[in-house]
């Protein structure tokens, strides 16, 4: 399990906390960061394949350039007027199948 910092995250203990990190699980990299607007990286040039990122906790998938961008949301309380989600990454070899998963309907 790996943990970024968020925005929030402002007190002492919080600078212990990376900004960003990254994890591979069998040949697939994995990079997270609170706020993808702080992504200072090119993904694709660096072989990650996925960035998962929350800052906005609005749930969304998309692709670009071969790297998955996810926004799992947020399974905590309500922000906004959002659903209360999570996301599921299943990862067989080199491939990676991503599913939001809404907890409670806005």
């Amino acid at each position: 399990m790996i943990t970024v910092r968020g925005n929030n995250d402002r007190e002492a203990w919080a600078r212990a906390i990376p900004v960003s990190a990254q994890l591979s699980i069998g040949g697939v990299v994995l990079h997270a960061i609170h706020d993808i607007k702080e992504l200072d990286i090119d993904p694709a040039a660096l072989g990650v394949r996925v960035v998962v990122s929350g800052h906005s906790h609005r749930p969304s998938c998309s692709e670009r350039n071969g790297v998955l961008y996810i926004n799992p949301g947020s399974a905590g309380r309500r922000r906004f007027s959002l659903p209360i989600s999570a996301a599921e990454l299943v990862i067989e070899g080199d491939q990676v199948r991503p599913r939001i998963v809404t907890l409670v309907e806005a």
